[in-house]
């Protein structure tokens, strides 16, 4: 007769090609659930074999399962209709419950103009796993009011700010060159500053407020160039130069970057590639060199956080990442409930292990504001 050990072993033997088993189903199961970053590229394979409305449809509705809070997965095992998500009427929705109940095969690639997008359920259950990593953050450095193509006032903005426990938000709205955006002129912007003055004196009354920091979204031209006079643009707190134009030429771009990183007036690169999810792949250049002359002269580059954007992507990040480039998180805000894409950019941070002590928003206010006057103050670059 087998002693007792003898037997519990020959019974975990026995037992093991069942739990190999197990574990195999498990992991199929898991692998076989659709996120909603695999949903919005079935959306937008989709609106390519559409016509007309319905294209539009399932490119809308692409487009907004980025925003989606919670995964469409989590819906249908809690019986939820899809309708509740943004831009899924009841065509759509049962085209994507089709979708969930037997799960095409994917696609081994993701087009580049759609690749390296992150949901907004997925960023948020990163962070929930990094907690430590929000509590890091400090402020915004990128959102648009009335004074130009945004919805909301200043004081509005600065409130939703507050009640994220925000130290500060850096009101960036366009400049002159960009008409189409409503820009504002040299005159203008003093007036801003009028502003930004009294609602930081009212703010400066209540226990919980942000501070609202002086700031721009400078229009740059290819040649690196800005659009307003240096004598407006001293008095500001911090400077945010962006590209508009030429921004679907196919030939290196390198030399435009190099140009923008060294024009002494601008602090942080904005949404640097011009990239739009499935609408413009964005602007080709020799990365690593721009990240180290950006190190070189302490400038930042920005993750623009809106869903469309997410530029700089993580790909581009971990290039950064190595060269030690600063960054900056801009939601670009037009409406204050928008200050919530800050998640997604903290999660492109996190995923490319940014350093704390190189993200901008990570930094207390007076250091913020010294690292920009430090960059004034010197214009050749480091040895």
């Amino acid at each position: 007769m087998e002693s007792k050990p003898a037997q519990k072993q020959a019974a975990r033997v026995e037992a093991l090609p069942n739990l190999k088993a197990a574990a195999f189903a498990t992991r199929k199961r898991i692998s076989s659930v659709l996120s909603n970053t695999d949903i919005a590229e079935l959306l937008a394979q989709q609106a390519e074999r559409e016509t007309g409305i319905l294209t539009r449809a399932f490119r809308r509705a692409a487009r907004s399962a980025f925003l989606w809070p919670e995964e469409v997965s989590d819906l249908v095992a809690k019986a939820r209709p899809l309708t509740e998500l943004r831009g899924v009427g009841p065509f759509i929705s049962k085209k994507i419950q089709s979708w969930i109940d037997k799960p095409p095969r994917r696609a081994k690639t993701v087009p580049a103009i759609r690749r390296d997008f992150i949901s907004l359920a997925q960023a948020r259950r990163l962070l929930a796993s990094r907690s430590a990593w929000r509590s890091n953050l400090r402020g915004d450095l990128q959102m648009h009011t009335h004074w130009s193509d945004g919805s909301g006032t200043i004081a509005e903005m600065a409130d939703a700010a507050a009640n994220r426990s925000y130290e500060y938000i850096a009101i960036t709205d366009h400049s002159k060159g960009l008409k189409i955006a409503g820009g504002i002129d040299e005159r203008a912007l003093k007036r801003q500053g009028a502003e930004i003055a009294e609602v930081n004196a009212a703010l400066s009354k209540s226990a919980k407020h942000s501070t609202v920091l002086r700031s721009i979204e400078m229009n740059l031209n290819p040649r690196g160039e800005g659009d307003m006079s240096p004598d407006s643009l001293r008095s500001l707190d911090v400077v945010l130069g962006s590209f508009h134009s030429a921004l679907r030429t196919t030939e290196d771009q390198t030399e435009r970057y190099l140009a923008a990183v060294r024009n002494p007036h601008v602090h942080i690169l904005g949404h640097p590639r011009g990239r739009i999810y499935n609408f413009r792949i964005g602007l080709k250049a020799d990365w690593p060199r721009i990240f180290v002359e950006a190190a070189r002269r302490d400038k930042a580059l920005e993750i623009d956080c809106y869903p469309d954007r997410q530029d700089l992507n993580v790909e581009l990040l971990k290039i950064a990442r190595d060269q030690g480039t600063r960054i900056s998180l801009g939601t670009d805000a037009h409406h204050d409930w928008q200050l919530e894409f800050i998640d997604l950019g903290l999660a492109a941070a996190l995923r490319a292990k940014i350093p704390v002590d190189r993200i901008l928003n990570f930094m207390p206010i007076l250091e913020l504001k010294t690292w920009a006057q430090r960059l004034r103050d010197r214009t050749t670059p480091r040895k």
